[in-house]
Protein backbone atom coordinates (compact mmCIF):
# COMPACT_ATOMS: atom_id res chain seq x y z
CA UNK A 1 0.00 0.00 0.00
CA UNK A 2 1.74 3.37 -1.37
CA UNK A 3 2.30 5.91 1.46
CA UNK A 4 2.96 9.18 0.19
CA UNK A 5 6.62 10.35 1.98
CA UNK A 6 8.15 12.62 2.61
CA UNK A 7 6.07 15.29 3.23
CA UNK A 8 7.60 19.27 2.59
CA UNK A 9 6.80 21.72 4.93
CA UNK A 10 5.74 25.43 3.85
CA UNK A 11 4.43 28.48 5.05
CA UNK A 12 1.67 29.58 3.00
CA UNK A 13 -0.76 32.56 3.70
CA UNK A 14 -2.36 31.55 7.35
CA UNK A 15 -0.84 27.88 7.55
CA UNK A 16 2.15 25.82 7.71
CA UNK A 17 1.38 23.29 4.83
CA UNK A 18 2.33 19.89 4.91
CA UNK A 19 1.90 18.50 1.12
CA UNK A 20 3.63 15.53 -0.99
CA UNK A 21 5.31 16.58 -4.25
CA UNK A 22 6.15 14.16 -6.78
CA UNK A 23 7.25 14.61 -10.48
CA UNK A 24 9.95 16.49 -12.50
CA UNK A 25 10.39 19.95 -11.50
CA UNK A 26 9.81 21.35 -14.87
CA UNK A 27 6.57 19.45 -14.99
CA UNK A 28 2.91 21.41 -15.29
CA UNK A 29 1.90 21.92 -12.00
CA UNK A 30 -1.25 19.65 -10.80
CA UNK A 31 -2.71 20.54 -7.44
CA UNK A 32 -4.70 17.88 -6.20
CA UNK A 33 -7.09 18.76 -3.30
CA UNK A 34 -8.76 16.42 -0.63
CA UNK A 35 -11.98 16.22 0.83
CA UNK A 36 -13.26 15.43 4.54
CA UNK A 37 -13.41 13.36 5.87
CA UNK A 38 -10.37 12.38 3.87
CA UNK A 39 -6.79 13.07 3.11
CA UNK A 40 -3.73 13.71 0.71
CA UNK A 41 -3.97 9.06 0.56
CA UNK A 42 -7.10 9.96 -2.09
CA UNK A 43 -4.48 10.67 -4.43
CA UNK A 44 -2.05 7.61 -3.62
CA UNK A 45 -2.44 6.22 -6.79
CA UNK A 46 -3.45 9.49 -9.01
CA UNK A 47 -0.02 11.02 -8.31
CA UNK A 48 2.15 8.45 -9.41
CA UNK A 49 0.64 8.14 -12.48
CA UNK A 50 0.48 12.29 -13.14
CA UNK A 51 4.40 12.41 -12.45
CA UNK A 52 5.02 9.54 -14.74
CA UNK A 53 3.77 11.54 -17.42
CA UNK A 54 5.75 14.42 -16.68
CA UNK A 55 3.26 16.69 -14.58
CA UNK A 56 4.89 18.17 -11.29
CA UNK A 57 2.15 17.14 -8.34
CA UNK A 58 1.37 19.08 -5.26
CA UNK A 59 -1.10 17.38 -2.58
CA UNK A 60 -1.60 19.77 0.18
CA UNK A 61 -3.11 18.49 3.46
CA UNK A 62 -6.04 21.06 3.92
CA UNK A 63 -6.44 22.89 6.89
CA UNK A 64 -7.38 20.97 10.07
CA UNK A 65 -5.58 17.71 8.92
CA UNK A 66 -2.16 16.18 8.63
CA UNK A 67 0.59 17.82 9.47
CA UNK A 68 -0.82 21.06 8.00
CA UNK A 69 -0.58 23.56 11.07
CA UNK A 70 -1.97 27.21 11.96
CA UNK A 71 1.29 29.57 12.17
CA UNK A 72 -1.10 31.74 15.22
CA UNK A 73 -3.37 30.97 17.46
CA UNK A 74 -5.14 33.87 17.21
CA UNK A 75 -5.94 32.92 13.72
CA UNK A 76 -10.16 31.54 13.74
CA UNK A 77 -10.05 27.37 13.05
CA UNK A 78 -12.60 29.08 10.21
CA UNK A 79 -13.36 25.59 7.80
CA UNK A 80 -15.67 28.26 5.45
CA UNK A 81 -15.27 28.04 1.64
CA UNK A 82 -13.41 31.32 1.69
CA UNK A 83 -10.70 29.75 3.84
CA UNK A 84 -10.06 26.40 1.89
CA UNK A 85 -9.84 28.74 -1.73
CA UNK A 86 -7.33 31.14 -0.09
CA UNK A 87 -5.33 28.87 1.07
CA UNK A 88 -5.33 27.27 -1.96
CA UNK A 89 -4.07 30.61 -3.52
CA UNK A 90 -1.49 31.18 -1.03
CA UNK A 91 -0.30 27.88 -1.17
CA UNK A 92 0.31 28.63 -5.23
CA UNK A 93 1.71 31.98 -4.02
CA UNK A 94 4.54 30.35 -1.66
CA UNK A 95 5.27 28.00 -4.24
CA UNK A 96 5.82 30.47 -7.17
CA UNK A 97 3.42 28.31 -9.12
CA UNK A 98 1.46 31.46 -11.26
CA UNK A 99 -0.61 28.59 -13.29
CA UNK A 100 -2.17 25.64 -12.88
CA UNK A 101 -4.88 22.68 -13.32
CA UNK A 102 -6.63 22.53 -9.97
CA UNK A 103 -8.64 19.07 -9.46
CA UNK A 104 -10.43 18.31 -6.40
CA UNK A 105 -13.74 16.50 -4.65
CA UNK A 106 -15.57 17.79 -1.86
CA UNK A 107 -13.90 20.64 -0.18
CA UNK A 108 -11.09 20.28 -1.94
CA UNK A 109 -13.17 20.62 -4.84
CA UNK A 110 -14.28 23.97 -3.40
CA UNK A 111 -10.83 24.94 -3.21
CA UNK A 112 -10.43 24.29 -6.80
CA UNK A 113 -13.59 25.77 -7.86
CA UNK A 114 -13.38 28.77 -5.97
CA UNK A 115 -9.61 29.97 -7.11
CA UNK A 116 -11.10 28.97 -10.92
CA UNK A 117 -13.86 31.28 -10.36
CA UNK A 118 -11.96 34.28 -8.36
CA UNK A 119 -9.28 34.20 -9.85
CA UNK A 120 -9.12 32.45 -13.65
CA UNK A 121 -5.78 33.80 -14.70
CA UNK A 122 -4.38 31.21 -12.16
CA UNK A 123 -6.34 28.11 -12.83
CA UNK A 124 -5.31 26.72 -16.54
CA UNK A 125 -8.51 23.35 -15.98
CA UNK A 126 -10.27 22.20 -13.41
CA UNK A 127 -11.25 18.99 -12.23
CA UNK A 128 -14.05 18.86 -10.09
CA UNK A 129 -16.39 16.09 -8.59
CA UNK A 130 -20.52 17.55 -7.91
CA UNK A 131 -19.79 20.31 -10.72
CA UNK A 132 -20.26 23.98 -9.56
CA UNK A 133 -18.98 23.00 -6.04
CA UNK A 134 -19.64 27.01 -4.19
CA UNK A 135 -21.62 26.90 -1.65
CA UNK A 136 -24.96 29.42 -1.98
CA UNK A 137 -25.21 30.05 1.81
CA UNK A 138 -28.10 32.62 0.95
CA UNK A 139 -30.41 29.95 -0.09
CA UNK A 140 -28.90 27.22 2.79
CA UNK A 141 -32.06 27.09 4.35
CA UNK A 142 -33.94 26.48 1.42
CA UNK A 143 -35.33 22.45 2.35
CA UNK A 144 -34.26 19.91 -0.49
CA UNK A 145 -36.39 16.88 -1.69
CA UNK A 146 -36.51 14.54 1.80
CA UNK A 147 -34.07 11.77 -0.04
CA UNK A 148 -31.41 14.32 0.08
CA UNK A 149 -32.57 16.02 3.59
CA UNK A 150 -31.99 12.41 4.45
CA UNK A 151 -28.12 12.16 3.23
CA UNK A 152 -26.90 14.78 4.64
CA UNK A 153 -27.88 14.03 8.19
CA UNK A 154 -24.37 14.35 9.69
CA UNK A 155 -24.16 18.13 8.60
CA UNK A 156 -27.35 18.72 11.42
CA UNK A 157 -25.64 16.85 13.39
CA UNK A 158 -22.77 18.89 13.59
CA UNK A 159 -25.13 21.65 14.40
CA UNK A 160 -25.58 20.37 17.86
CA UNK A 161 -23.24 20.02 20.52
CA UNK A 162 -24.33 16.90 20.27
CA UNK A 163 -22.53 16.82 17.21
CA UNK A 164 -19.42 18.02 18.32
CA UNK A 165 -19.54 15.72 21.09
CA UNK A 166 -20.20 12.56 19.00
CA UNK A 167 -16.89 13.83 16.72
CA UNK A 168 -14.95 14.24 19.39
CA UNK A 169 -15.59 11.01 21.20
CA UNK A 170 -15.10 8.81 18.45
CA UNK A 171 -13.95 10.39 14.91
CA UNK A 172 -12.49 7.55 13.32
CA UNK A 173 -15.99 5.55 13.86
CA UNK A 174 -18.17 8.73 12.53
CA UNK A 175 -15.79 9.18 9.31
CA UNK A 176 -15.61 5.61 8.71
CA UNK A 177 -19.25 5.53 8.66
CA UNK A 178 -19.30 8.28 6.20
CA UNK A 179 -17.13 6.70 3.48
CA UNK A 180 -19.20 3.01 3.82
CA UNK A 181 -22.34 5.68 3.35
CA UNK A 182 -20.75 7.69 0.80
CA UNK A 183 -19.06 5.08 -1.81
CA UNK A 184 -21.39 2.16 -1.02
CA UNK A 185 -19.70 -0.22 -3.72
CA UNK A 186 -16.10 0.76 -2.83
CA UNK A 187 -14.30 -1.63 -0.74
CA UNK A 188 -11.82 -0.60 1.24
CA UNK A 189 -10.19 -2.15 4.08
CA UNK A 190 -8.96 -1.45 7.49
CA UNK A 191 -5.74 -0.85 6.63
CA UNK A 192 -6.76 1.47 3.70
CA UNK A 193 -9.01 3.69 6.30
CA UNK A 194 -6.35 4.01 8.55
CA UNK A 195 -3.70 5.29 6.47
CA UNK A 196 -6.11 8.31 6.10
CA UNK A 197 -7.71 8.45 9.61
CA UNK A 198 -4.03 9.10 11.22
CA UNK A 199 -5.08 12.89 9.19
CA UNK A 200 -8.41 13.56 11.56
CA UNK A 201 -5.63 13.63 14.82
CA UNK A 202 -5.01 16.58 14.27
CA UNK A 203 -5.43 19.13 17.03
CA UNK A 204 -7.71 21.32 15.24
CA UNK A 205 -9.55 19.09 13.26
CA UNK A 206 -12.69 18.99 15.08
CA UNK A 207 -12.95 22.97 15.37
CA UNK A 208 -12.59 23.60 11.56
CA UNK A 209 -15.20 20.83 10.53
CA UNK A 210 -17.49 21.59 13.03
CA UNK A 211 -17.00 25.68 12.04
CA UNK A 212 -17.27 24.72 7.90
CA UNK A 213 -21.31 22.69 8.39
CA UNK A 214 -21.85 25.48 10.45
CA UNK A 215 -21.03 28.59 8.27
CA UNK A 216 -22.30 26.83 5.36
CA UNK A 217 -25.43 27.16 7.19
CA UNK A 218 -25.26 30.90 7.82
CA UNK A 219 -25.22 29.83 11.75
CA UNK A 220 -22.03 30.89 12.47
CA UNK A 221 -19.88 34.01 11.46
CA UNK A 222 -16.87 34.02 8.93
CA UNK A 223 -13.50 34.76 9.36
CA UNK A 224 -13.42 38.86 9.21
CA UNK A 225 -10.59 38.90 7.13
CA UNK A 226 -11.89 36.20 4.56
CA UNK A 227 -14.96 38.50 4.75
CA UNK A 228 -14.49 40.30 1.35
CA UNK A 229 -14.00 36.63 -0.35
CA UNK A 230 -17.20 35.20 0.62
CA UNK A 231 -18.97 38.31 -0.74
CA UNK A 232 -17.41 37.78 -4.01
CA UNK A 233 -18.35 34.55 -3.51
CA UNK A 234 -22.08 34.69 -2.66
CA UNK A 235 -22.74 36.07 -6.32
CA UNK A 236 -22.19 32.83 -7.47
CA UNK A 237 -19.64 33.43 -10.11
CA UNK A 238 -19.47 32.09 -13.07
CA UNK A 239 -16.34 29.32 -13.74
CA UNK A 240 -15.19 30.37 -17.09
CA UNK A 241 -12.15 28.10 -17.38
CA UNK A 242 -11.98 24.89 -18.90
CA UNK A 243 -13.87 22.33 -17.15
CA UNK A 244 -14.11 18.51 -16.62
CA UNK A 245 -16.67 17.79 -14.27
CA UNK A 246 -18.16 14.44 -12.72
CA UNK A 247 -20.78 12.90 -10.28
CA UNK A 248 -20.12 9.36 -9.14
CA UNK A 249 -23.29 7.14 -10.02
CA UNK A 250 -22.95 5.56 -6.50
CA UNK A 251 -22.35 8.60 -4.54
CA UNK A 252 -24.30 8.38 -1.40
CA UNK A 253 -24.14 12.28 -0.24
CA UNK A 254 -24.16 13.85 -3.74
CA UNK A 255 -26.83 12.28 -6.28
CA UNK A 256 -25.78 12.45 -9.67
CA UNK A 257 -27.18 15.31 -11.92
CA UNK A 258 -27.14 16.02 -15.42
CA UNK A 259 -25.02 18.59 -17.34
CA UNK A 260 -27.97 20.96 -17.51
CA UNK A 261 -27.90 21.71 -13.88
CA UNK A 262 -24.89 23.80 -13.31
CA UNK A 263 -24.58 24.59 -17.31
CA UNK A 264 -25.03 28.45 -16.42
CA UNK A 265 -22.39 28.62 -14.06
CA UNK A 266 -19.89 27.36 -16.54
CA UNK A 267 -19.35 29.63 -19.26
CA UNK A 268 -15.57 28.52 -20.30
CA UNK A 269 -15.67 24.59 -22.43
CA UNK A 270 -16.92 22.07 -19.94
CA UNK A 271 -17.44 18.37 -20.35
CA UNK A 272 -19.45 16.89 -17.80
CA UNK A 273 -19.45 12.98 -16.91
CA UNK A 274 -21.26 10.17 -15.06
CA UNK A 275 -19.25 7.42 -13.40
CA UNK A 276 -20.73 4.03 -12.75
CA UNK A 277 -19.57 1.89 -9.79
CA UNK A 278 -18.21 5.23 -8.34
CA UNK A 279 -19.58 7.15 -4.94
CA UNK A 280 -17.86 10.16 -3.72
CA UNK A 281 -14.11 9.74 -2.98
CA UNK A 282 -13.60 9.66 -7.00
CA UNK A 283 -9.65 9.76 -7.00
CA UNK A 284 -9.47 6.88 -4.93
CA UNK A 285 -12.19 4.79 -6.45
CA UNK A 286 -11.12 5.40 -9.84
CA UNK A 287 -7.56 7.01 -10.24
CA UNK A 288 -7.18 6.36 -13.56
CA UNK A 289 -10.55 7.98 -14.74
CA UNK A 290 -9.65 10.72 -12.39
CA UNK A 291 -5.97 11.32 -13.31
CA UNK A 292 -6.55 10.93 -16.86
CA UNK A 293 -9.58 14.02 -16.92
CA UNK A 294 -6.37 16.07 -15.02
CA UNK A 295 -4.25 14.80 -18.23
CA UNK A 296 -6.66 15.86 -20.58
CA UNK A 297 -6.38 19.35 -19.32
CA UNK A 298 -3.03 19.62 -18.74
CA UNK A 299 -2.14 18.56 -22.33
CA UNK A 300 -4.88 21.06 -23.70
CA UNK A 301 -4.05 23.98 -21.79
CA UNK A 302 -0.89 23.54 -19.97
CA UNK A 303 1.77 22.15 -21.65
CA UNK A 304 5.30 22.07 -20.22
Amino acid sequence: MNTLQPLRQISAGMLDVALYETGPADGSPVFLMHGFPYDIHAYAEVAPLLAAQGCHVYVPYLRGYGATRFLSDATPRSGEQAALGADLLALMDALAVPRAVLAGYDWGGRAACVVAALWPERCAGLVSLNSYNIQNIAKAMVPDTPENEHSLWYQYYFHSQRGRAGLTADRRALCRLLWKLWSPTWQFDAAVFERSAAAFDHPDFVEVVIHSYRHRFGLVAGDPALASIEQRLATQPAITVPSITFDGADDGVRPPAAASQHAHLFTGPRSHRIVPGAGHNLPQEKPQLFADAVLELVQKHLPA
